[in-house]
């Protein structure tokens, strides 16, 4: 019998080669159809929740603003666009090219009751800051208990 040492350090390996092969397929990169790293790429955003608003930050380097779309539709807030390549011609010697630029597309689902009016939007320095209004709370409503005769109920169910 054959004693084969345990490396778990290949163990990982394999396990990170693995993983890059399924987001590779789920994901493609190369030389998309205008010459980038990818035909898309997925913008960093955060969402974060104050006292009457949410707000949504979309780090969007290199994106101008006329680029940008943001929509709200069945309550569904997409923010997409595309990042344009610096140059159409490659006559620089690049060597590796890691920017991504292509279309994008974000979406995330808002609660009921959102004033699609209210929704303001802005863009500086390449983060896009979306304002949302939080929806007015429903508040319980008090039904009121009529008094009426309360005897014949209660001789009623009583036999």
């Amino acid at each position: 019998m054959a004693v084969i040492r345990w490396e778990p350090a290949r163990e990982l390996q394999a396990i990170q080669q693995e993983m890059n092969r399924l987001f590779g397929s789920a994901y493609p990169q190369g030389n998309g159809a205008n010459g980038g790293i990818a035909s898309r790429w997925i913008p960093p955003m955060d969402v974060a929740e104050g006292g009457e608003h949410f707000v949504v930050r979309a780090d969007l380097p290199g994106v101008e603003e006329s680029d940008v779309n943001v929509e709200l539709e069945d309550n569904v807030l997409t923010i997409s666009g595309e990042r344009k390549s610096d140059s159409e011609e490659r006559t620089d010697g690049y060597h590796r090219i890691e920017r991504a630029y292509g279309t994008f597309s974000r979406s995330l689902t808002l609660p009921e009751g959102i004033d699609p009016e209210a929704i303001r939007a802005s863009f500086n320095k390449g983060v896009l800051e979306v304002r949302i209004p939080k929806p007015e709370q429903r508040k319980p409503r008090k039904v009121a208990i009529n008094v009426g005769d309360s005897h014949s109920v209660l001789e009623g169910s009583a036999s």
